[in-house]
């Protein structure tokens, strides 16, 4: 990869990264876990950017929360809120994108492919998510699942349609190094 594409692409994970941020200012707090947008960049990271890219933008928005500024949910941060009840969310965006991505630049079927991949990548959210708010909250699983995961599945299923259409309108304009995106694949 020479230096222009090398740089294209820290801008465009730059970009996630604070779009990632923005995301995550629009939280409802329904509970210890709050409805927020982040993940829906999360995702978009992976499907745009891929495995390594994607990767590098979600750690970019992790390290500036962990450091304290205010980019976790509700305006929050600081290393605190990776060992609070919604730390393993955070902590399983990073192999979720990266999961997002592989599965991503190694697709032929497109449409399929990202809406697998999106599933895929808030499984993982959810198993790093539910283990952790477990953990710290003391809560027996079963009401663990009834606050972490079972008010959040509709949202995450709109989340991967909005994602599935914004990546399908953003690959012909993003020029990725090495990928095979030129234009819309799902047309094709």
């Amino acid at each position: 990869m020479d230096s222009s594409a090398q740089l294209r692409m820290m801008v465009y994970a730059s970009l996630l990264a604070a779009l990632t941020a923005a995301g995550a200012y629009l939280a409802i707090p329904i509970g210890p876990v709050p409805i927020i947008l982040q993940n829906l960049f999360v995702f978009l990271s992976g499907l745009l950017l891929g495995s390594r890219w994607g990767f590098a933008s979600v750690a970019v928005y992790l390290l500036a929360g962990a450091v304290g500024l205010p980019v976790f949910a509700g305006g929050l941060g600081g290393i605190g809120r990776l060992a609070g009840p919604t730390g393993g969310y955070l902590v399983g965006f990073l192999p979720a994108v990266w999961v997002i991505g592989w599965i991503s630049e190694r697709s032929k079927t497109r449409i399929f492919a990202d809406v697998f991949a999106m599933i895929c990548g808030a499984v993982i959210t959810y198993a790093f998510g539910v283990t952790w708010l477990k953990t710290v909250t003391g809560m027996t699983l079963t009401k663990t699942l009834a606050v972490g995961v079972y008010p959040f599945l509709f949202g995450d299923a709109v989340k991967i349609a909005a994602a599935v259409l914004i990546a399908d309108a953003l690959r012909p304009v993003i020029r990725v190094p090495g990928s095979r995106f030129r234009g819309s694949n799902y047309k094709q």
